[in-house]
């Protein structure tokens, strides 16, 4: 079973100092299980801010928060004449959904790597809420943290809907616009300690050609979209399947999860210790969640069966139960 721990619980970061032959046995969970699934968006516990490592300046890194939405159509807004065919503006998409998956960091002062320990897999607010209501709540609890957000694309679809559709409602997000410095900020491309859209940071911004998050799954083993495709979120909300949404796009933030986990290694932000015990930890998370959410023992049963790619980078793959494996 996890154990339960907080913000300033997790694993020490000289565990990237031991040597790894210490690192073949199953480490401490990481994750806190008592965020609750129907309470929206709880206000977590702070530690003390990071430093920038390019720039020495305050980042709001003491938190990871790995974003994905779901959006219909605004048959108000797209334009009669619109083409079928083609993708509506950002504005005039509708946001069913804000699911992410949350997890503290710590960094090491010494070596400067960090360490990583899950929270919870969940959408924000209930399944009946209403646009506004989702964005108000979200811009509350976002602005409560100090958050490092992950998305795919999210530059150029997810962040850019939000805040648009919050000016349509009249909802303000300050902490969006206001946090950071001349130099680095939420709204800096390059400054992926404050905003890591990985689709481009993967990409070398435009130099080589993007990846689909279906594709970067793969690249990882992860279990990727599992069939499930954002074409099919507007006919699952015509037929009153929210919950469905919901869980398809909390599998897209568990996806970004375990792909942010091995880019960070990949560009030195975590060891491969670190790396393997929060590879660890969303493991036993998501064993823990699969009796009441289905979907998420779904998604690890995929994970897991993926033999060709291990998901550990320093150790050999973790024996699971016979019932995971």
């Amino acid at each position: 079973m996890p154990l339960q721990t907080s913000a300033n619980s997790l694993p020490a970061p000289s565990l990237c100092r031991r040597q790894e032959a210490q690192t073949g046995t199953p480490g401490p969970a990481l994750f806190d299980r008592k965020s609750s699934e129907t309470v929206s968006f709880p206000r977590p516990a702070l530690a003390p801010l990071a430093r920038s490592r390019v720039a020495n300046q305050p980042v709001p890194n003491d938190s990871l928060l790995v974003l994905d939405i779901e959006t219909v159509p605004d048959t108000v807004l797209v334009p009669p004449d619109w083409p079928p065919e083609k993708f509506p503006k950002t504005a005039w998409h509708r946001i069913t959904a804000i699911s992410f998956v949350e997890a503290g960091i710590r960094r090491d002062e010494v070596t400067g790597t960090e360490a990583y320990a899950f929270r919870c897999c969940r959408s924000g607010g209930q399944p009946g809420w209403d646009e506004a209501r989702l964005l108000r709540t979200f811009w509350r609890f976002f602005e409560s943290g100090g958050y490092r957000l992950v998305t795919w694309n999210g530059r150029s679809f997810d962040v850019p809907t939000l805040l648009l559709r919050s000016m349509m409602h009249g909802i303000a997000a300050p902490a969006w616009f206001q946090r950071g410095t001349k130099w680095a900020g939420y709204g800096h491309r390059y400054a992926l300690d404050w905003h890591a859209d990985l689709m481009e940071a993967m990409a070398d911004f435009g130099a080589s050609s993007r990846l689909t998050l279906d594709e970067g799954a793969a690249l990882v083993g992860a279990p990727g979209k599992l069939g499930a495709h954002g074409s099919k979120v507007a006919s699952w909300i015509e037929t009153g399947e929210i919950e469905r949404v919901r869980a398809y796009c909390e599998t897209d933030c568990l996806n970004l999860s375990i792909l942010y986990l091995r880019w960070a290694f990949l560009t030195g932000r975590t060891c491969a210790a670190n790396h393997d015990a929060a590879v660890e930890s969303l493991i036993e998370y998501l064993d823990a969640q699969r009796a009441r959410r289905s979907h998420l023992g779904a998604f690890l049963d995929a994970w897991m069966s993926a033999r060709s790619t291990s998901p550990f980078v320093g150790r050999r793959r973790l024996a699971v139960d016979s019932d995971v494996a």
